[in-house]
């Protein structure tokens, strides 16, 4: 064959090949392509929207171009449209939208899911307003504290802007003007204009709206992390956490099903515990529904029906576990939550109350020094022991939860509920009971045997005394 035969059996053929291309970009569509990908038919009016927005704001396309939503023919209208009515409404380009979608917009397609979500302790997480901690943030520390601190987690209240007459502020375009301290907010309970309660886009970002990056521990580590409730922290120095980073790769995070032990075992995330099937039970959006004990306020208390919420969990741990290490777990943990409840928490709590109604301390919050005590016993140090129970964090649990609670309780608040109480019966009272109490012996001094004993051990073990 001639060199010139040749030149022209590749030509031919990569003329093929560009014929192929082409008809295979006719079939899906044959579209502009968005981030290297050919995008997909936006449905019915939503096709304007998509020309312009490509060039306005070209991520937000090319994120709905990947997403579930955009395969299955669910664009922009879908979820933006508004009613006749809608505080948020707004004539935009020949139609009728809202900026903010809601639970109850999701709910239109998602009606399960979204039921779900609204009987779960999330989509009330708003109500946090008017507690200690929102007297903190909002009062104590500044409002700006809490706008952009406490609300970004546990949502806002969304506001429109209104002018001195009481009517709805405007943009040129006849846009209502949405309050800044409350939008944009993503908060897992933000109270919107529609009287719903939460937002889809608080674990499921718009717009791609992906169920992997739901189903990993980081989007649940935005806000369940630091001093009161570290989560994330404990989560990444148990076992689990060590295996879910050593495997990620392994975790098949976009899977339509996701069933633990069987489309996935390299290691749980917070949502395969709290959320996710298994063969017994299915998807939940409730994501309280598998926990027994409430940790969060003084004194934990366990969840109405919690034997069917630790059967739930139970059911998820043996997908890995057998049912005596099951079993011994949860023998520790309920001892240590029995722990800090009785040996910490109560008297401390019943020190508080003594302490108030005896006008040794007022009703406002924060304005003497024992209350920053107590609050960092119980938020904070306390929160933590118990929470590194839960998850199986050691460090957490000794370090940075029953040591600061020991500390905290021995050397600040009984030091200064004596100071206070002095005088006062009920205080002097819950002191002596403390002071009995077997628990905190301890500080009345070892026996020699025991000093011994330690002595000796400590001798054995690194050749001299503690």
């Amino acid at each position: 064959m001639s060199l010139e035969t040749k030149r022209i059996l590749v030509a031919i053929l990569s003329l093929l090949l560009l014929a192929t291309l082409l008809l295979v970009a006719w079939v899906e569509g044959g579209k502009p392509r968005t981030g290297g990908r050919l995008r997909p038919v936006a449905s019915g009016a939503s096709e304007r929207c998509v020309r312009c927005h490509e060039q306005k704001t070209p991520t937000i396309v090319a994120q709905w171009a990947d997403s579930k939503h955009a395969q299955l023919g669910v664009s922009c209208l879908e979820c933006h449209r508004a009613a006749e009515g809608d505080p948020d409404a707004f004539r935009h380009e020949g139609a009728l939208i809202a900026t903010v979608v809601t639970p109850k917009d999701c709910g239109s397609c998602h009606a399960e899911i979204a039921a779900e979500f609204a009987h779960s302790h999330h989509s009330q997480a708003a109500r946090f307003v008017g507690s200690l901690d929102n007297v903190l943030g909002e009062v104590v520390e500044g409002r700006l504290a809490a706008v952009n601190g406490c609300w970004q987690c546990h949502g806002s209240t969304l506001a429109l802007l209104k002018g001195p007459d009481g009517a709805v502020l405007r943009d040129k375009s006849g846009k209502p003007l949405l309050d800044p301290a409350t939008w944009p907010n993503t908060g897992i309970g933000r109270i919107n204009l529609d009287g719903s309660t939460g937002t889809c886009s608080a674990c499921h970002s718009r717009h791609a709206f992906s169920r992997a990056m739901a189903r990993q521990p980081e989007v649940c580590g935005k806000c369940h992390m630091g001093p009161d409730h570290p989560q994330m922290e404990i989560y990444e120095e148990s076992k689990h956490g060590i295996a879910y980073r050593t495997r990620q790769a392994e975790m098949n995070l976009s899977a339509e099903r996701w069933v633990v032990g069987q489309d996935y075992s390299a290691a749980p995330t917070c949502a395969t515990c709290h959320m996710s099937a298994t063969p017994n039970q299915k998807v939940t959006h409730d994501v309280g529904a598998r926990i027994s004990w409430t940790l969060r306020p003084v004194i934990s208390q366990k969840l109405e029906g919690w034997e069917q919420r630790r059967e739930a969990m139970v059911d998820v741990c043996q997908r890995c576990h057998a049912p005596d290490f099951v079993a011994a777990f949860y023998k520790n943990y309920d001892d240590s939550i029995d722990l800090w409840n009785n040996k910490f928490a109560a008297p401390a709590q019943a020190l508080m109350t003594a302490l108030r109604e005896a006008g040794k301390i007022t009703d406002t919050p924060f304005d003497d020094e024992i209350e920053w005590h107590f609050y960092r016993l119980w938020h904070h140090e306390g929160r933590r022991a118990r929470m590194g129970a839960s998850m199986q964090g050691p460090d957490y649990t000794q370090w940075h939860g029953f040591f600061e609670v020991a500390e905290n309780f021995y050397t600040r608040l009984l030091p200064l509920a004596h100071k206070l109480g002095q005088g006062v019966p009920a205080v002097e009272a819950i002191l002596r009971q403390i002071d009995s109490d077997p628990r905190h012996a301890w500080r009345k001094g070892l026996s020699p045997q025991e000093r011994a004993r330690i002595d000796a051990f400590y001798q054995q073990r690194y050749g001299g005394s503690p």
